[in-house]
């Protein structure tokens, strides 16, 4: 596993992390001795960074990695996530409210400090506002938190955060189907040294390729219940692509894939080829799965003809029909 700098904090993570929103019930349900087997698998494949979030599984999923790393001690770097509970969503932020979150999750996760802090998709209006940002700061001074960033849903918000002092990192939606931070944000994040999260690299699992438009998912699967941005941005899901769109547009790309290669492969190895990116965040249903993810770190870069292509195809096919903020 390759390893990459989290933009100027200092801090060294492996190229390919591990998403923990499959460890709440927005995928269906999950059990413990399942998500600790998914853990394992990937850190034995040299992944060391988890993401995870205070609303996944309201809570579940931060306490299953602090067992997780009090038994193993690993991962060595865990990031999570605030501001999206019903107690602050959209409009009730509050600095007490932040500091409950921020002692909550350093006790499920069992650490005196929070590696990254990062504020999950919160409205336009209050990152413009800035006292939250401010309220970040005091909890790095307080030693509660080492680094903070932002987890954003358009490219203008991600613009708006660098300009945020102390701002260390920013998670944002980059894939196959997404390649609009390729112009629109990357030269300015090589400017700042902000670190870039990619999630959903393979967009909820349309880039893996095996879907079909008769493909069905659980009831408390956001793939299911969000697919046209009914709980929450659109975007979130396949990408903002309509299910059955995504599904020929992913079947337009499987002729593109290099010989040796799998199709979920080429699409994490795409996003490792920008500089700008620290680390990718797949999600993990089965420990096969965590370790498939890690092979991306390993295979050679995509050819420039077939970058040419890509991009292309992105241009012509898919950009028009990706729907909500972008």
């Amino acid at each position: 596993m390759k390893r990459r700098p989290l933009g100027k904090t200092g801090r060294q993570v492996s190229e390919i992390g591990l998403g923990c929103w499959q460890f709440s019930d927005d995928f269906g349900r999950m059990n413990d001795q399942t998500a600790a087997a998914i853990m394992s698998a990937a850190v034995e494949s040299g992944t060391d960074f988890f993401d995870t979030a205070d609303v996944y599984g309201g809570g579940r999923s931060e306490t299953w990695i602090g067992e997780f790393r009090r038994t193993t001690g690993k991962p060595s770097f865990i990031a999570t996530k605030f501001g999206r509970g019903g107690d602050v969503y959209p409009d009730h932020y509050t600095e007490a409210a932040l500091r409950r979150s921020t002692e909550a999750a350093l006790k499920r996760l069992g650490v005196e400090a929070l590696d990254l802090l990062q504020l999950h998709c919160i409205p336009t209006e209050i990152m413009q506002a800035g006292v939250i940002f401010e309220w970040l700061r005091k909890l790095k001074a307080a030693g509660k938190i080492k680094q903070f960033g932002a987890s954003v849903e358009t490219v203008d918000q991600a613009l708006m955060c660098l300009e945020v002092d102390g701002c260390a990192s920013l998670q944002i939606i980059f894939n196959l189907f997404r390649q609009k931070p390729i112009e629109a944000l990357f030269p300015r994040v090589r400017e700042r040294g902000v670190g870039i999260i990619v999630r959903l690299p393979l967009a909820s699992g349309l880039l893996a390729g095996k879907f079909t438009t008769s493909t069905r998912f659980g009831e408390t699967d956001h793939r299911n219940y969000n697919r046209d941005g009914q709980s929450f941005n659109v975007g979130e899901t396949f990408a903002g692509l309509p299910f059955e769109k995504g599904v020929e547009l992913a079947d337009g790309l499987k002729p593109l894939v290099p010989p040796g290669m799998t199709m979920a492969e080429m699409a994490l190895r795409w996003i490792l080829d920008y500089e700008e990116v620290s680390v990718i965040i797949p999600g993990a249903s089965s420990p096969l799965q965590a370790r498939g993810n890690v092979r991306a770190s390993d295979l050679p870069p995509l050819a420039a003809p077939l970058h040419q292509q890509l991009s292309a195809y992105y241009r012509e096919r898919v950009h028009s029909a990706i729907r909500g903020p972008y």
